[in-house]
Order: C-alpha cells, then structure tokens, then sequence
C-alpha cells in the first residue's frame, strides 16, 4: 500500500481558480487594483463638525457617537457649541475620534475661541483638545463695505451679492497681513493657521482675485491653506489646477461635492450633494491633493439637505472607503 502523496500550495492554488472560474490574469489584475486612497495612505478619514453642528448642539456625545459610527475616524471643530474645552475632549474621546482641527473667527464671541485672543490663552485651549491646526474660516469684512439692508433679510449670500464688487485687492491685501501677522504669533506657541476658502474669493478683481492675492501675500513658512473643494467649482475654479499651482501651500482639504444645478456666483451659494452623488472628480482630486501635499481630508455638506445628515455622512463615508 502506497503513501499517498503531499499535496502543494499550487496544486491547492490551482484547484481554488479553477473553482471560481478564475484565470491567472484575471488573478494577476485583481492583484495590481489600487487599494481605496485613505487606506492606500493609512489616513484617516474625517468630518468638519459643522455638517452636523445642529444635533452636536442638542447631543454632543451622541453626534459623536454616531459619527463614528458612519466611519470617520477625526474631527474638524467649528467653535465648541459652548462646551468647554474639556468637555468636548471627553466627548471625542468617549466616540473614540480624535479632533485634528478647528475653525477659529477673528473675533471670539460667546465664549467661542477667536484669533483676538492672546496666543498662549487659545493655545491652552487648543492642548486641551489635542490639536495644532487652527483655521481662520472666512476673511475679515471690510469696515467700509455698507451694512446689510432690508433687501437682503440679513441673510450673508444675500449681502455678499450687494457688497461682494466692493471688496478690492487692498482689502485682500489687510487679510494677507492679518494672517501673516497672527501666524506668526501662534507659531510660538505650537499652533499652525490656515485659511479657509468659500466662493467670495473667485470674483475678479481686474486680472486676479482674491484667492490668489491671499496666496501670493502670504508666508509660506507661515499661513497655509485648507481647499474647501465644493466652494471652489461653485465660484468657477478648478481645484486641481489650484492644487498643482501652488504645490505645498494647502495642507487640508474640505471634501464636498454638489449638484450640477449649481451656478458659479461669488456668494456662499451651491446646490449640495453627498460626496459622491454630485459632479467632482473625487479619484483625480484627491490622488493631486495628496501628491501635492494634503495630509488631512474632512467631508463636509451644506444644508439644505434632503435627508438626515447623520445619514448624509454615512453615504459620503461609505463612498470614500471604497475610492481608489
């Protein structure tokens, strides 16, 4: 009576193609699909709080919770819902999500972090949360502009529309100065500042604009920048020209898609949409936005929205996870 004989991985191999009608270069292709970008990247993948600010207000740790859940791993602050700093580090920490940025005004109101504050006082607050990145969210109104009428109700995209030709390169100019100057002072104490775009910066201004004046006026040592995607087409920029022309300044990125129905204006108005459901190029941007330098990505959606947002999230999570 014979032993019978071992059996080899490759006969093993060959018996599991066979069986799932698989051929060696069906195999072979398989193999060199790219892994989905963030794990491609082993970078986590994160939201700008703002999108579900409403239900963070009425239940924080249960947002938070939810959040999570969706599939985000970090969390991008708008203000601290006036919670306090510990609070709120309690909270991430509760969800198991870490925060990695927040959004800090010029001016601090109802006790919400503002860049007037003394650099080591915000800095204090900012260890609290674990962070280092502090983002000024909207450039400083000019004391010259008009203030709003009645025509527009008080609403912001309604007086950006009335005042928004009013605002000139040397306006421009002062926000450059303003960031030059506080990122200096809060690079002392650990902190890194960046801006955040929306759409008022594409309006022309003769043969430039305002973005670009903020680039080029700028220290690149100093102040960088945070490419809010979806507030860029809606003000008829390209995001990846953008990204390739000024290699190295932005450093994160609000990852917000919209509809088609959006018309290019210069005043904080787009037709919203899940990442994904709408009409950006989610696989070349994000590919240049890494290759050019962005290390940290955070969805983000406008209202109004058609469903849920926590449900809104979780499709722009489930999308992303499965991106290459």
């Amino acid at each position: 009576m014979h032993a019978d004989k071992p059996i080899g991985r490759r006969t093993v191999l060959k018996a599991a193609v066979a069986g799932l009608g698989l051929t060696l270069p069906t195999l072979r292709a398989l193999a060199e699909e790219p892994a989905p970008f963030f794990k491609r990247h082993h970078l986590p993948l994160g939201l700008q709080l703002y999108t579900v600010g409403t239900q963070a207000r009425k239940d924080l740790n249960g947002t938070l919770a939810k959040v999570a859940a969706a599939g985000y791993q970090t969390v991008e602050l708008a203000g601290l819902y006036g919670n306090s700093p510990q609070t709120m580090r309690k909270a991430a920490d509760d969800a198991g999500l870490k925060f990695t940025s927040i959004h800090v005004p010029a001016q601090s109101q109802n006790g919400e972090p503002g860049l007037d504050q003394p650099p080591e006082q915000l800095a204090a607050a900012m260890r609290v949360l674990g962070l280092s990145d502090v983002v000024m969210p909207m450039f400083q109104m000019p004391a010259h502009l008009p203030k709003p009428d009645q025509k527009t109700g008080g609403v912001f995209d309604g007086y950006l529309d009335q005042v928004g030709s009013q605002i000139t390169a040397d306006d421009w100019k002062a926000t450059a100065s303003y960031l030059n100057e506080k990122a200096a002072a809060l690079q002392k104490v650990g902190l890194r500042l960046s801006y955040h775009n929306h759409n008022v910066e594409f309006r022309p201004i003769g043969s430039t604009t305002g973005l670009e004046i903020l680039l080029k006026e700028t220290d690149p040592k100093l102040v960088h920048f945070e490419m809010d995607v979806g507030w860029v087409a809606a003000g008829g920029g390209d995001p990846i020209k953008i990204l390739k022309r000024y290699q190295g300044r932005y450093k994160m990125m609000h990852v917000k898609d919209m509809m088609a129905t959006t018309k290019i204006n210069y005043a904080v108005r787009q037709v919203p949409a899940e990442v994904g459901s709408g009409i950006l190029p989610w696989a070349k941007i994000l590919d240049v936005a890494y290759a050019t330098g962005v290390r940290k990505f955070f969805v983000e959606q406008e209202p109004p929205f058609t469903r849920d947002p926590l449900e809104s999230i979780a499709i722009s999570a489930k999308y992303l996870s499965m991106i290459a």
